[in-house]
């Protein structure tokens, strides 16, 4: 399984066809306790770039963006009993949503944990 990171915090973990969607440890640290998620609808197009998520913390709201375009086949429901789990776990259990890859290209650009770690160092 190969991991991506986004300048805008999120990760995506690519396997076959199939990418898992969240956002980073940097990203839930700088947003503080989340204390709820909307998730997008399985079944939804999500566009490279576009907003497919909100995140809400007791200090803001985000959007979470889709790294890559593709259709929505699975929402991580345990987020809306436990948001939290964003905090404890951004980068395993507390991921956001599943999508079919729509196009592989688009995972060029994107930066691997190497790429990720230096650019949050310069932040």
């Amino acid at each position: 399984m190969a991991r991506y990171f986004t300048d805008e915090h999120e990760w995506i973990d690519v396997e076959g066809d199939t990418a898992t969607v969240g956002i980073t440890d940097y990203a839930q640290e700088q947003l503080g306790d989340i204390v709820f998620v909307e998730l997008p609808e399985v079944g939804a197009m999500v566009e490279k770039g576009k907003d497919a998520a909100v995140v809400e913390s007791v200090k803001a709201a985000s959007d979470v963006y889709a790294p890559i375009s593709g259709e929505v086949t699975e929402a991580n429901d345990a987020l809306e009993d436990d948001p939290a789990l964003v905090n404890t776990s951004p980068e395993e259990e507390g991921w956001f949503f599943k999508l079919t890859i729509g196009d592989k290209e688009e995972l060029e650009g994107l930066m691997d944990l190497k790429a990720y770690k230096a650019f949050v160092d310069e932040l």
